[in-house]
Parts: C-alpha cells; structure tokens; sequence
C-alpha cells in the first residue's frame, strides 16, 4: 500500500464520512477527558479542539453553561468545511498545529488521536503551553498510537498513512514535564484484552 500524509488521508475520510465512524469509536475516552478536565468546581471557561474533525468535540463543549469560548483547529479543509457546514456559529480554523497560535489564550485544550501525526509532537506541546494556554491552563490528550498498546503497531501499513510517531508512555509522559506541565495525571481508558486502552495524558500550566 501507498503511504500517503495524514491531511490527504483524513480528509478523503471526510468526504467518505469516515469521520462519523471516529466520532463514535472515540466518544467514551472523550467523555472521560472532558469530566477529567472539568472536575473542579464549574467556572467559566475557554477551549480549543486541536485536531478538530469534523468539530464534533467543539459542539459538545460549547453546549455546556459554563463555556465562555470553543473552538476547532484541524489540517484538513474538507474536515473544516464539513464543521461549519453542520454549525456555522461556531469558529474553526484550518491550519497546520506545528505553526498555528490562537488569537486568544484558552483555558483547556483538548486533542484525541492527533499529535502523533505531527511532525514533531513534543515541539507542539512546548507551544501550546508557551502560546495556546492561559496560567493554570490545562492541557488533555488522548491517544491509542503508542508502544504499549501493540494491536496499533500496523496502524500505519494499514490505514496508509505516513509519518506516525510510535512513542512509549513515558515518551509522552517526559515531552509534558519538558514543556513545563505540573500536576500531571495519566491513564488508560478502556483497556481490555489485547487492547491497552486509550492513553490519556493531562498537566496544567
């Protein structure tokens, strides 16, 4: 099979409607993010969706009282226009993670099944603690391309896509503690028989 990048690939996925498939299979690890990083007590607060899709993590926050703010990033146009096309009051941008900066400093970003598609995942996440977050902001992933979680390790021959960076936990662990995060958590949502689960990583600024 034919590598080719993850923007071309995701964004024939959009015109497939592929992506309806990943908004189902991620939503459970999602909504354990999203009770995670609004545990505390409700208060106001901003959010953006790094690697957004077709913007469906975007329309669940914002529909929640307490979202001042939400909005989506993502590398694929055709992922972008089907976002606006299903809720056109909503801001998405489409632009390259490894350069893009908000205009406005969040207080939580989120990304699912994303950063190891970029060419320099540590590199992002330096940035969106020096660029994207506000003091005490608070950063969630969420990923199941990893070492640990061997079922995924032919991810990349069989879904075609190049440039996936296979790193362990403690990989993914050490590239927070580099960019500076503080009280930092991690687990695996949903491991089961030769599935480890979703790795989840969180620190706050």
């Amino acid at each position: 099979m034919i590598k080719r990048n993850p923007i071309e690939v995701f964004s024939e996925w959009a015109d497939l409607d592929k992506d309806l498939g990943m908004e189902k299979n991620h939503n459970k690890s999602v909504e354990k993010m999203l009770d995670y990083a609004l545990k505390d007590p409700i208060k106001a607060f901003s959010f953006i969706d790094a690697g957004c899709g077709n913007g469906w993590v975007v329309r669940k926050v914002a529909q929640l009282k307490s979202c001042l703010h939400a909005e989506g990033v993502d590398g694929s146009e055709n992922m972008i226009q089907k976002a606006k096309k299903i809720d056109p009051s909503l801001s998405y941008s489409c632009a390259d993670l490894m350069v893009w900066n908000p205009k406005t400093k969040v207080d939580i970003v989120h990304s699912m099944e994303v950063l190891y598609y970029l060419d320099d995942p540590k590199a992002v996440i330096q940035r969106i603690f020096s660029d994207w977050l506000k003091p005490k902001g608070r950063l969630i992933i969420g990923i199941d391309f990893y070492l640990e979680n061997k079922v995924s390790h032919n991810w990349s021959e069989s879904c075609g896509i190049n440039n996936m960076k296979l790193f362990s936990q403690q990989e993914w662990f050490s590239f927070f503690t580099a960019a500076g995060f503080q009280n930092m958590a991690s687990w695996h949502q949903g491991a089961q028989k030769n599935w480890a689960g979703t790795l989840i990583i969180t620190g706050v600024k």
